[in-house]
């Protein structure tokens, strides 16, 4: 009996795109066009931004409505881990396949599968997804024979720019342009500042009805904080200080400046783009120079999706320049106790993120006073 990927109906009364700006109308009569056809569809954006949105709207106003809508996330996940899970496997074709089980696109048969991150899949996974969209067929993983074509729509979505990956050969052209059959930019909220107090007061009103408390009022003073800031969370990080700010409860029901993070209070801001080196960069830099944990900083947002496999391995990379391809000096300056060593390297290993120490301790101008023990 199949282990079946349990696909999503999307719920038509909740999934809204909220924002008043001239850039959130225009992206709305892209989803106009994108719902009114079959046709693959590619968004791109920064992290945060709303990409799975779109793609949820462009699903349920579409004729797809009421079939699955299927999201997975390619980022984070080593290629037999990545295959099993678009593809499915049969019973004993790995350790731990006591079953067989459907993959995800099997689960979106004549609906939607969301793609996130597509730039992040090797390309090997690049031909076989290609091969995909070109023939309909798949094979499970240990299968001996394709399975009867699948009708699946696919909708994909990354932040990076693709077309400096097809420039150096780390994603394909072909596949490309594929799915680029619809392009969609999704900006960041930096860019559509007139969005922010709608997109703000809908969060607090909504945190307050979850959490059952009153909805707080926001000061002027707060209010052009939150507008002058440059947010480099995006949408998503607008969401989580309004939650907090609803659970925290400002001062007499109202947020003034007080209430802010600090970060927002004090106006720090963060020019950001959409390439993974500065953000990593400034992670790396907080990790060493503000005592914050890899696990907090770094091991949390990946998990919730903010950070890419490609993110966390720059940040190791630049790590093991700090400390000389040193992994246990590396556990020490991103302020994780020695205990950690083992599932810091677990972890690394496990989603693709583990970079070779060896390199780095060939770096000329390396002395004899760093330890050289094997860490790799």
């Amino acid at each position: 009996m199949d282990d079946a990927v349990r696909p999503e109906v999307v719920n038509m009364e909740t999934t809204t795109m909220l924002g008043t700006s001239a850039t959130m109308r225009a992206i709305e009569r892209e989803i106009s066009v994108a719902a009114g056809c079959g046709a693959k569809v590619l968004i791109t954006g920064e992290s945060g931004v709303g990409k799975e949105l779109v793609a949820r709207l462009i699903h349920e106003r579409g004729r797809r409505a009421n079939a699955p809508f299927v999201p997975m996330n390619c980022a984070g996940l080593p290629d037999t881990l990545l295959e099993s899970e678009l593809f499915g496997h049969v019973r004993g074709s790995f350790t731990g396949a006591y079953r067989d089980k459907r993959g995800r696109l099997e689960s979106a048969h004549k609906g939607t599968i969301f793609m996130d991150e597509i730039g992040e899949m090797s390309l090997r996974m690049q031909a076989m997804l290609l091969r995909f969209l070109e023939t309909g067929e798949i094979q499970r993983v240990g299968a001996d024979r394709s399975l009867p074509p699948l009708d699946v729509r696919v909708i994909a979505a990354t932040h990076r720019d693709l077309v400096a990956g097809v420039a150096d050969q780390s994603f394909r052209e072909d596949l490309f342009y594929r799915l680029k059959v619809i392009h969609i930019e999704v900006p960041p909220l930096r860019e559509r500042r007139d969005d922010i107090p709608c997109l703000f007061h809908y969060f607090l009103e909504t945190f307050s009805n979850i959490h059952g408390l009153p909805v707080p009022e926001v000061g002027p003073v707060a209010m052009q904080r939150l507008l002058t800031y440059d947010w480099p969370g995006n949408v998503r990080e607008l969401k989580n200080v309004a939650e907090r700010l609803v659970v925290r409860g400002g001062g007499d029901g109202q947020i003034d400046i007080r209430s802010l993070p600090l970060e927002i209070a004090q106006e720090r801001r963060t020019t950001v783009t959409s390439s993974a080196q500065p953000r990593g960069e400034q992670r790396l830099n907080r990790l060493i120079s503000e005592g914050l944990s890899f696990w907090e900083e770094i091991h949390e947002p990946f998990m919730k999706r903010d950070l890419t496999r490609e993110d966390v391995r720059q940040i190791v990379q630049a790590g093991l320049t700090y400390t000389r391809g040193n992994y246990k000096m590396l556990v020490r300056a991103f302020n994780m106790p020695p205990h950690d060593y083992k599932r810091f390297l677990s972890f690394l290993r496990t989603h693709g993120c583990h970079v070779s120490y060896q390199s780095f301790r060939l770096v000329k101008g390396n002395d004899a006073s760093v330890p050289t023990t094997a860490c790799a």
